[in-house]
């Protein structure tokens, strides 16, 4: 097989694979999704999404292209923002969010909240409560 300049196969997990394996991993617990959801509705097992989150297994993008649509993102959410390019609200909001393991909680348990009354009263609560911390 091949090398690159840096001697790695050009199957070598690299670190920027790693980056895109945490946000999927964040994106995925933000919705309240196992790793086995989400393997059933991209068609791999839960053993390779664990081993997409980790990094050590690169995605191909046919597969990216699939496990965005299945997360609800555009594909450009899993990469680091490029220099000078400004991000939208939204996604600043999701990473504010996936940052802290709190938030990834919180997110994954409003996630499961089925009554729209009750998420609303949820978040009228943290607004309420953010300019006080």
């Amino acid at each position: 097989m091949p090398r690159s300049p840096a001697g790695r196969s050009p199957r070598t997990a690299e670190p920027l694979d790693a980056l895109v394996g945490r946000r999927i991993a964040a994106r995925r617990q933000a919705l309240g999704l196992s790793q086995t959801a989400l393997g059933e509705k991209i068609g791999v097992s839960c053993q390779q999404v664990q081993k997409y989150e980790g990094g050590h297994n690169r995605i191909s993008a046919s597969r990216l292209h699939g496990l965005a649509a299945a997360l609800g993102l555009p594909v450009e959410a899993f990469f680091p923002q490029r220099a000078g390019e400004a991000e939208t609200v939204e996604l600043q909001t999701l990473r504010a969010l996936t940052a802290t393991a709190e938030g990834r909680a919180l997110a994954a348990g409003f996630a499961r909240i089925e009554d729209r009354a009750v998420r609303q009263a949820l978040t009228r609560l943290v607004e309420v409560l953010a300019p006080a911390a």
